[in-house]
Formats: C-alpha cells, structure tokens, sequence
C-alpha cells in the first residue's frame, strides 16, 4: 500500500512539475508576443512618420517620383473631399 502512495505522489509531483512548467511556457510566450506587437507598433508609428515626412515634401513641391507623387495627389484630393463635407456638415448644423 505504501508503494502505490508513494507511487500516487510521484505522479502527482510530476503533473504538478508538467503544469508549472506549460504556465511558465505560456507566460513567457504571452511575453514574446507582447514585444512583437510592441515592435510592430512602433514600426507602424515610424511608418506614418515617413509617410507624413513625404507628404509635406509634396506639399513643398520637394518631390519628384511619380509613384510618390501619384499617391500623394490621392490624399491631397481626398483631404479637399473631407473639407468639402465637413463644409456640408456645418452648413447642416446651421439649419438644424
């Protein structure tokens, strides 16, 4: 009987031991992930910081690729649409 206790221990021991060790696992990995998605982030802010740095370059009539140029007439002519509506907007708001 003393066997089959002491047996009983072991494997409880050892589950115990698995399970630690699979929460340390997860923790850490929990971690990883967080870096990632920490480094991603700031690459994306940085990405935006250069996207920014371009635009006003176009602005500034700095800029002569014409792939940069193309997406930069994009914004411009979506930045005029959003004036436009929020132009509708105000006038909107002054009939309410």
């Amino acid at each position: 009987m003393a066997d089959f206790f002491e047996e009983l221990g072991r494997k409880i021991t050892d589950v115990a031991n698995e399970i630690g060790k699979k929460t340390e696992d997860t923790i850490e990995i929990q971690k990883l992930k967080s870096d990632i998605r920490s480094l991603q982030r700031a690459n994306d802010r940085d990405l935006l910081d250069i996207g920014r740095m371009v635009y006003e370059k176009f602005c500034n009539s700095e800029i002569s690729d014409m792939d940069y140029v193309a997406v930069c007439e994009s914004i411009e002519k979506r930045e005029e649409k959003a004036a436009k509506i929020k132009e509708e907007i105000e006038r909107i708001r002054g009939e309410i």
